[in-house]
């Protein structure tokens, strides 16, 4: 079975697919709506202009006839950049969604970077929904507004669950780099060494040097927050209670040192002969 990392990584993934295609939706949306109102716009300027009775019931309507633009002062001028300002944040999102260029946003849009979640993402998603929901719109505005609402509810739930780390956990390169480190990237320090070796038998050697430290911090009480025994007699007593024995290295003699063949005598000046004199007769 797939560890629960796994899970979040491909739902988060799931999530942020769903988010650029309903991104790309409004935008398409975006661009034929601001077609459909400049050829709508043009049709009541040529009815406007001839005296009909039509040209009067148009100019008592609050909207031109098969448009969003509202028939009032500058209406067309305020549809028009309605539209390039969703077109232009939809870039936005769709970027922040890529991840490039993610330091331009740490720096200068903080809430899109890589230390923000995805509640900043799901609000400015949500209220574009809303914005074109409000108006009168076609059926294919109609449904990739409501796809980009509801995407966007699903982004700021998602923030709420993970928070700061959401996008750390759907990042791809992030992964690869979690699936490459099998092996431990550093070497615990000599005397966890020491400690962690002298716990079990010579046998598992190999598997005691790279045990979690977490493991051994939290057996004396130093990663909980409470005070160590420290190196003195107390830390020894609770280090033997716990299993931990420290003994004493033998004594070796280095691998190119030759070993002796006798037992060496108990005095270096035994073995030196002592001189013998013989007086004679006529000595003085």
């Amino acid at each position: 079975m797939a560890p629960v990392k796994t899970y979040i990584f491909f739902g988060l993934n799931a999530a942020r697919v769903l988010s650029i295609v309903s991104l790309l939706l409004v935008f398409a949306s975006s661009i034929f709506v601001m077609v459909n109102d400049i050829e709508a716009v043009n049709s009541y300027e040529s009815a406007s202009q001839s005296n009909s009775t039509a040209s009067v019931d148009l100019a008592s309507c609050d909207y031109i006839e098969n448009s969003t633009v509202p028939n009032q002062l500058g209406g067309v001028f305020w549809a028009i950049v309605n539209r390039l300002l969703i077109i232009f944040q939809v870039v936005i999102l769709i970027m922040s969604e890529v991840g490039w260029p993610m330091p331009l946003f740490d720096r200068f849009f903080p809430v899109l970077g890589s230390n923000f979640g995805l509640g900043a993402l799901g609000i400015f998603q949500g209220f574009m929904g809303a914005a074109v929901l409000s108006q009168h719109v076609d059926d294919f505005t109609f449904v990739a507004a409501f796809f980009l609402f509801v995407v966007g509810c699903l982004n700021m739930l998602l923030g709420l669950i993970f928070r700061e780390s959401a996008k750390e956990r759907r990042s791809i390169t992030s992964w690869r780099d979690g699936k490459k480190d099998v092996l431990p990237s550093h070497l615990p320090s000599a005397a966890n060494l020491n400690r962690s070796g002298t716990c079990t038998s010579a046998e598992s050697y190999t598997s005691t040097t790279v045990c979690d430290e977490k493991r051994d911090m939290s057996e004396f009480g130093v990663a909980r927050g409470r005070a160590g025994y420290g190196f003195g007699r107390q830390g020894e007593k609770a280090a033997g209670m716990k299993g931990f024995l420290i003994s004493k290295p033998l004594e070796t003699l280095p691998r190119y040192a030759a070993r002796p063949t006798s037992a060496p005598s108990a005095s270096s000046r035994s073995s030196t002969p002592q001189p013998h004199f013989n007086s004679s007769d006529t000595a003085i």
